[in-house]
């Protein structure tokens, strides 16, 4: 019987030593490694390609959520968490089981009981990783910040950084003061999902941050041009114009 490979990315060492204890006594778990953050944690996952991840929601450096946003291989997921809001998000999001911190070595194997099922069910990588993303993207949350993989390099944007997004095919380019980065996600989504008072989609290729307009300037004949603090132009559309007068007020 192949044994379930697993990795543990907790940032608290006594959630990660409670995990690594109770799974010490199950001889189906083959445990690869833990991690204490989400960058090493994404590391090991696309070197390692482990069958199972047990993964903290909430992390400082990148979370669990976001971590996913990034990786190659497609593992199965318990989430661990000490707020049940995110619990039951992560739950409903397609993982195999949640863990509320502090949680029993009974619940622990409940959960266990689970991987083993799906896993013996897989064939070939699974889809929980896309449900789990295509759930995020569905949902209604304000995003505060963008992770993006770059020359091999996990940057983490904070959106007040923002400038403007253009759309470009099938991604996205994010403009910032001093950079541009490329990410594989929709206009809709950055739409849906960036503050819609400081964000406002201004063209169907275009969305700008107001607070980085200088001015607007007149276009041919009812068309313009918003001219931005860093020097660059976007084209307004009729409707994103509309949408501009309603935002700021003139």
């Amino acid at each position: 019987m192949n044994k379930i490979t697993t990795i543990i990315i907790e940032d608290e060492k006594p959630a990660r030593d409670l995990v690594k204890g109770y799974l010490a006594g199950l001889d189906r778990f083959e445990l690869l490694g833990e991690y204490d953050n989400g960058f090493t944690g994404l590391k090991a996952i696309n070197e390692l390609s482990p069958d199972v991840i047990f993964l903290d929601v909430q992390m400082p450096k990148l979370t669990g959520f976001e971590m996913l946003e990034l990786i190659d291989h497609q593992p199965e997921i318990v989430f661990t968490t000490a707020y049940d809001q995110f619990a039951i998000k992560a739950f409903e999001q397609n993982a195999v089981d949640y863990l509320l911190k502090p949680f029993s070595k009974e619940r622990f194997l409940e959960a266990t009981g689970k991987l083993i099922e799906r896993v013996e069910k897989k064939d070939g990588e699974g889809d929980g990783i896309s449900k789990i993303r295509k759930h995020i993207e569905e949902g209604d949350d304000i995003i505060h910040r963008v992770v993006i993989k770059k020359s091999g390099k996990i940057h983490v944007i904070s959106t007040d950084r923002i400038e403007y997004l253009e759309a470009q095919d099938d991604y996205v380019m994010i403009y910032t003061r001093d950079e541009k980065f490329l990410k594989q996600q929709t206009m809709k989504f950055f739409e849906k999902h960036l503050d819609n008072e400081i964000f406002i989609r201004v063209h169907r290729s275009y969305i700008v941050n107001v607070q980085s307009i200088d001015r607007i300037e007149p276009y041919e004949k009812t068309n313009y041009i918003l001219s931005l603090k860093n020097g660059s132009k976007v084209p307004v559309s009729r409707s994103g114009m509309q949408v501009l007068k309603d935002n700021l007020n003139f």
